[in-house]
């Protein structure tokens, strides 16, 4: 039997904070604007979590059965290749989730309405897709844009929708930060995979276009973070207060100065980790900006 360490490590939990934050930011923006329902928050945390913990295990399955698997760099979670689990147990593991993300999908419909189906429907294909099927979407250089809306906008308008049932366009702005730094952590990963991504034929933004024009795309996605809550602020959507985010702008610096400087693998690694520490503080910071001022989003 496998130990709960190998499906712990299989979950990558590292990154699960991609998807954890954009839930918080929905959350306060629905806490700035009134009444909340906690228990549909909790549900649509863990829907989102159970979500990405699957399309990680699709991802190690598709890793593992690739022609040239034995080019990936063997990082800890890659339990197949470890000897830690099996294949059938990882695609099983990844079934698991993902039923049980539908399971809590048709309950926040239930509560929220048809529109939200086609938002979960389009959230559980994008997860699968990502990976796996015919045509891996994150073969064919379209990740980071699916990353953007789907883990920018579409979860954070969706935590907002489940608890007021409406649309906001204030959501899509105080959502711009949060989408540009998670796609900030898959620009900085695949660029420190880029030389095993190109042996495998992988379409990636820096397999097809070099690395140089994705450093200087990870600065812009930088700039887009720390813009929009200034922007914010001059449309009326807050106050000062939102510019709390700020406080992380040494840490994106150190990491900036990594990313469009480094060759080692070693420091771009180091650098994933730190743009996903980044992606965290912020989102956790202006989450807590939005419901200090009553007036956010409103």
């Amino acid at each position: 039997m496998a130990k709960p360490s190998s499906w712990i490590a299989a979950a990558r939990p590292h990154t699960l904070s991609a998807s954890a934050v954009p839930v918080i930011v929905g959350m306060a923006l629905a806490i700035a604007h009134g009444a909340v329902n906690w228990g549909l928050f909790a549900l649509t945390l863990a829907g989102a979590l159970l979500v990405q913990i699957g399309a990680n295990l699709t991802d190690e399955v598709a890793d593992h059965t690739a022609t040239d698997s034995a080019l990936k760099y063997p990082a800890p979670h890659k339990v197949i290749a470890r000897g830690l689990l099996s294949p059938q147990q990882v695609r099983l593991g990844a079934g698991l989730c993902f039923a049980a993300a539908t399971a809590i999908g048709l309950v926040l419909v239930s509560e929220a309405g048809w529109p939200l189906l086609v938002v979960c429907l389009a959230s559980l294909l994008a997860a699968y897709g990502y990976s796996a099927g015919p045509f891996p979407l994150g073969d064919y250089a379209v990740g980071e844009l699916l990353v953007f809306c789907f883990m920018g906008p579409v979860i954070v308008g969706g935590t907002y929708f489940v608890q007021r049932l409406e649309v906001n366009w204030a959501v899509a702005v105080h959502a711009l930060p949060v989408a540009a730094l998670v796609t900030a952590i898959l620009v900085v990963n695949n660029l420190r995979d880029r030389e095993e991504d190109a042996a495998l034929g992988r379409r990636t933004l820096v397999t097809l276009h070099g690395d140089r024009l994705v450093r200087y795309g990870y600065l812009g996605l930088l700039l887009l973070a720390y813009s929009a809550p200034f922007a914010a602020i001059l449309l009326g959507l807050g106050g000062p207060v939102l510019a709390l985010p700020w406080l992380t702008i040494p840490l994106a610096a150190r990491v900036l100065l990594w990313v469009l400087s480094a060759r080692d693998r070693e420091i771009l690694h180091r650098a994933l980790r730190t743009t996903s520490a980044l992606h965290f503080a912020f989102g956790m910071l202006l989450a807590a900006a939005i419901v200090l001022d009553p007036s956010a989003g409103m």
